[in-house]
């Protein structure tokens, strides 16, 4: 019997080991798109008038963005980490897996809008404001496709 649950238990190692690196996979992805809603917190904050608009404070911000789209995440997106694989951790719906290509598409055009943004971010509050609401429609898309509204 001993040998019986040692074997389980040494088999179930691997998988258990598993586990934990596809959640570091998601807590990495989601520290990500932390920082990415930082910089772009902070931008909307100027647009709205809830933080005073500074042009050199906004270009930082929208240079950060330009940094973070440098970053190849497609590492973090491994399968097995969506919100049906592990719930409660994750709000990336399976669709994701389904349609990279779509992804892809979606992904290009926020790379797109981000650097327009990084054009336009430090010159006046009104050009910051369509170049945020270029990238805030970008950001909907996918999320109104790949991302589930709670965890």
């Amino acid at each position: 019997m001993r040998k019986i649950v040692l074997t389980a238990v040494l088999a179930a190692l691997p998988a258990t080991a598993m586990a934990e690196g596809l959640e570091d996979l998601v807590e990495a992805r989601r520290g990500y798109y932390k920082l990415l809603g930082a910089n772009m917190g902070e931008l909307v904050a100027m647009v709205k008038g809830e933080a005073e608009y500074d042009g050199a404070t906004a270009q930082t911000h929208a240079a950060n963005l330009v940094t973070l789209t440098n970053y190849n995440l497609g590492h973090l997106y491994a399968p097995g980490t969506s919100k049906a694989d592990l719930p409660g951790e994750t709000r990336a719906l399976p669709e994701i897996w389904d349609d990279m290509a779509g992804v892809q598409e979606k992904g290009m055009a926020f790379v797109e809008a981000v650097n327009e943004l990084n054009e336009v971010a430090g010159l006046d509050k009104a050009e910051l404001a369509a170049g945020v609401q270029k990238l805030g429609g970008t950001c909907k898309g996918c999320h109104d496709d790949y991302r589930a509204k709670d965890f």
